[in-house]
């Protein structure tokens, strides 16, 4: 059995191809397949801003490699980066500055720790829909290799919602708030990051899923099925 993952370490993109177009100003969504388990160093869609005029939904590799890194495995440690901090780490500064992306998601996953293990808990938007989690993106050029593009999802402090859960949760963003963190002539990070606080809590909810979401190689709707008691 795979060990559980950090904060944020899966998600899920099961209404990918059902996204609304018009809440995300984009003209196209691919056909692509539900996933119901993404995990770090695999292909996930995003949403960037190109050319300051259009929107598009990429596939990138989760976990950001700077382009100044030597090695592209740095990137399996950077799958987050925290919201506080984007103006001082190197790694993140410049994307944070000019290269900002949305990761849909209609759920993620937590592990809660108990008396007996860490129990899978499965976040969804209250009612069903798509959160929108902040996220930066970048280029890496290496040596004798093709250019890969990569991303990070953002964490802050979780709300009173999932406090007893984890103390990180990723950053949400209102739909209100999409034009000004796409935007890549936008650099003013004070306010961007004043963007970043915890989402409200009654528009989500969360309850338990079983242990078969701990392995990535699982991937189908079991994975988000509620169990009637916790299980570890």
């Amino acid at each position: 059995m795979e060990a559980t993952p950090r904060m944020c370490g899966r998600f899920t993109q099961a209404q990918i191809a059902e996204l609304d177009r018009e809440v995300f100003k984009l003209l196209h969504v691919p056909a692509l397949e539900p996933r119901y388990n993404v995990a770090p160093t695999q292909p996930v869609a995003v949403i960037r801003e190109r050319n300051g005029t259009s929107r598009q939904l990429d596939l990138l590799r989760w976990g950001l490699i700077p382009s100044w890194a030597n090695d592209p495995a740095i990137g399996n440690r950077l799958i987050n980066a925290r919201a506080e901090s984007l103006t001082d780490k190197p790694s993140f500064r410049e994307a944070f500055e000019r290269r900002r992306c949305l990761v849909p998601a209609d759920g993620f996953y937590e592990w809660q720790k108990t008396a007996h293990g860490k129990q899978p808990m499965y976040v969804r938007p209250m009612g069903g829909g798509v959160f929108a989690l902040a996220g930066l993106w970048e280029t890496w050029h290496g040596p004798g290799t093709g250019p890969i593009e990569s991303f990070t999802i953002v964490t802050t402090e979780p709300n009173t919602l999932l406090a007893p859960i984890h103390d990180r949760m990723p950053a949400i963003l209102a739909a209100g708030q999409y034009d000004r963190w796409l935007d890549p002539h936008h650099h003013d990070t004070q306010e961007l990051q004043r963007l970043l606080g915890p989402y409200p809590s009654d528009r989500m909810e969360v309850y338990p899923v079983a242990s078969y979401v701990n392995d990535p190689k699982n991937d189908g709707p079991a994975c988000i099925e509620p169990v009637e008691e916790a299980q570890c």
